[in-house]
């Protein structure tokens, strides 16, 4: 696979956030003691600037009707996502407790009543993209709630000015701020989630969910990182490093599956980095969750940075073999030049990425090793980006995310002197044109895997599957066929995925059943109660028929005794 800088395209390399604003008491309702939300009546949508050097044209702009009362189930919510899997997994949450509370969640933007619009910040396209739809549901008179690591990494951005916010940690206040914002108020969430005076992950991952696909769980097991990379934009959102405990990821784990689900999705801005700041660890964590993986089902385990994986490579090599695990790891590298990720302090060199790819290679039969290239770095030269070139021909990875350098506001890397546009993307465009060069799947025409089906192509044509390598094959749309696993032989290849036909009949589909289970676990909980109330019913009789039997003898042979002394008394 391999991604260019598209606006709103999945980014899988994530980092994070902090909350400059925190809410004073004199700010809170004074009427509602029980919100503790800050808020003011919303502004004139004309006050209102969206972009710096554009008004917004009062006469094309409807206004958002105000709502002195909210009934829920009256009005609808149309969700838009950009970025990681983490920000799709808070999406999915703050879906579930509106859809719990009676909103009503709709695709189509026209039709709601309120857009709640979920931002990421890796990226400047990604940003825009976010920016110029918040503009679109202003002119459009539609209520807009922000969220994301855009305002809570830039609260005070002109653009926002005016609307509500849900920071990162505050996903779970999100029926409150979409409520308030009906009635026409601004209401900014933001603070850091607390407990005892500790920061801690976030809120509960107890809490309801609509996932985008139901057979796929996205859990966060960390938000905010240790690095401190000076490009990154997501640092400022969420912070540093802060896990959840292991008991509750493995309890939402075991609910997933219990739920429907039969494919689990670790994320982070840094899974590797895991249980630092709790005393634990991603391999403690994973081997945890792979007791409560049913049969059939699978483990993917999300993105992590090089520094924090090295001293758990032997551990995560054998987790990595486990049949119900993915053979599968995402690795960003960024550059090849040691120069390079020195000046991006990325903490490790090329020979640290290199050992972790050849140790998990030679371990794991068959293991996909993803990673991120960013081009066009500021301090990066020709001689850089060479270095670049031959760790990619080097490895030949088969998926490949290829990212142009984008100045992100307050990053140390803004202040630097840009490497001219047109260099780089002469720069991307030949380490693109390297990853075309090879074919990952060629010579795999009639082999056979085992695999589970979990998705629908983009182009609504087949059905998508993933074999025990997390390699892509297109299947023919059967009915039935989702959430199974079955087995394939491979018809055809191309350079991003596998084409093939299924072997099993619809009997021998394997699908991972937990009600079933369930049930076979609720039969077997009914006869051992009913073994163990057997035993306590009769366990005080045979007690007591022991001891009878056992007088009986004793006098049995007493009776012996004294027979066989009279007889030899006559």
């Amino acid at each position: 696979m391999i991604e260019q800088d598209l606006p709103g395209q999945y980014i899988d390399d994530i980092e994070d956030l902090i909350s400059p604003d925190d809410i004073k008491p004199r700010e809170r309702y004074e009427n509602k003691k029980n919100v503790t939300v800050r808020a003011k009546k919303q502004k004139q949508r004309s006050q209102i600037k969206i972009k710096p050097d554009e008004e917004v044209d009062d006469a094309k702009t409807l206004r958002a009707p105000i709502h002195e009362s909210v009934i829920p189930g009256t009005q609808k919510v149309y969700i838009k996502t950009w970025g990681c899997a983490h920000n799709n997994s808070d999406s999915e949450y703050m879906a579930g407790q509106l859809a719990s509370y009676g909103y009503q969640l709709c695709s189509g933007k026209d039709e709601a009543d309120l857009w709640l619009l979920n931002s990421c910040t890796v990226k400047n396209p990604s940003e825009d993209t976010f920016r110029n739809e918040i503009e679109s549901g202003m002119q459009n008179g539609k209520h807009v709630v922000v969220a994301g690591c855009v305002p809570q990494g830039g609260p005070k951005s002109e653009y926002l000015r005016g609307l509500s916010v849900i920071g990162v940690q505050q996903i779970d206040r999100v029926v409150e701020v979409v409520e308030e914002t009906l009635k026409g108020h601004s209401v900014r969430l933001l603070q850091n989630k607390k407990v005892n005076g500790r920061r801690v992950a976030g809120a509960s991952l107890a809490l309801p969910k609509v996932r985008k696909n139901p057979l796929v769980e996205i859990i966060s097991i960390n938000t905010g990182c240790l690095n401190q990379c000076t490009y990154c934009k997501t640092k400022h959102a969420r912070g540093d490093l802060a896990s959840y405990p292991p008991e509750e990821i493995v309890e939402r784990a075991r609910q997933s599956f219990a739920e429907g689900c039969c494919e689990i999705w670790l994320t982070s801005e840094d899974t590797g980095a895991y249980g630092r700041d709790i005393g634990s660890s991603l391999p403690e964590l994973l081997w945890q969750l792979v007791e409560v993986i049913p049969e059939h089902c699978m483990l993917r385990v999300g993105m992590t940075n090089p520094p924090y994986i090295l001293e758990h490579l032997e551990e995560v090599a054998k987790v990595l073999q486990h049949p119900r695990v993915y053979s599968f790891l995402h690795v960003p590298v960024q550059s090849g030049s040691d120069s390079v990720l020195g000046e991006m302090k990325r903490e490790y060199c090329r020979k640290d990425f290199e050992h972790v790819v050849d140790f998990l290679r030679a371990r794991v039969p068959g293991l996909t090793i993803a990673t991120d290239i960013i081009c066009g770095f500021p301090t990066e030269t020709e001689a850089d980006f060479e270095e670049t070139m031959t760790l990619c021909e080097k490895y030949r990875f088969p998926s490949l995310f290829i990212n142009q350098f984008f100045p992100r506001p307050g990053t140390p890397a803004a202040k630097m002197e840009r490497i001219p546009a047109n260099l780089v993307k002469k720069r991307t465009k030949r380490l693109t044109d390297l990853f075309y060069t090879y074919e990952p799947y060629a010579g795999r025409v009639g082999e056979v895997y085992a695999v589970l089906v979990t998705e629908i192509s983009h182009d609504k044509l087949h059905y998508v599957g993933h074999n025990k390598s997390y390699e892509q094959i297109l299947l023919p749309m059967r009915k039935n066929l989702l959430g199974t696993r079955v087995h394939v032989r491979i018809t055809s290849v191309s350079k991003f995925s596998m084409m093939g036909d299924i072997l099993d009949d619809e009997s021998e589909w394997r699908r991972c059943d937990r009600k079933q289970e369930d049930k076979q676990q609720k039969q077997q909980i009914t006869e051992n109660l009913k073994e163990s109330r057997w035993q306590k019913l009769h366990h005080p009789y045979l007690g007591i028929a022991l001891v009878i039997g056992t007088l009986a003898y004793i006098i049995h042979l007493l009776m012996r005794v004294i027979f066989s002394s009279t007889l030899l008394n006559e």
